[in-house]
């Protein structure tokens, strides 16, 4: 997994949203995180500076510090609310998916729109925090990754 530049975060490549609002997670951050096929996650919004959203598995949501999101939110926590449709939360913006059997997850393009993202982006995936895999479409990060045609694009 390359590292842009030193000390920075470590990449996993690009993912490309299609029409329909799906797009693959790479494999090997399918690993780290523990993301299986039928898994559902919490998509939490990233920071104004690299926008786009974190993948979370709700057990370990739970045990971390942002628990409180669930508990003040446990129509999301029990996946009551259709998949899919997002919910705020202070400055946040949270819903829930499932992860399809190659892979990938779906969102409607009406919740991609409220992560800054378009049908046809290109997603950086990155080693996020220890709590999920960070997917990011803005800031200094993506332009030091344009830099690099090396990443691999995942489709």
């Amino acid at each position: 997994m390359p590292q842009l530049v030193k000390g920075g975060k470590n990449v996993f490549g690009w993912s490309k949203v299609n029409l329909s609002g799906k797009f693959k997670i790479p494999e090997l951050a399918r690993k780290e995180y523990d993301i299986q096929p039928t898994n559902k996650v919490i998509l939490i919004s990233g920071s104004k500076i690299s926008g786009g959203f974190s993948i979370v598995k709700i057990g370990k949501l739970r045990s971390s510090p942002l628990s409180n999101v669930l508990d003040n939110n446990p129509k999301l926590a029990s996946f009551e609310i259709p998949m899919g449709e997002p919910i705020r939360y202070g400055k946040k913006i949270l819903c829930w998916t499932e992860i399809t059997k190659d892979g990938s997850i779906y969102l409607p393009v009406e919740t991609l729109k409220l992560y800054e993202i378009e049908p046809g982006d290109l997603l950086l995936s990155v080693r996020g925090s220890g709590l999920g895999v960070g997917f990011i479409v803005k800031g200094p990060i993506i332009k030091e990754a344009k830099q690099h045609p090396e990443l691999r694009i995942f489709k």
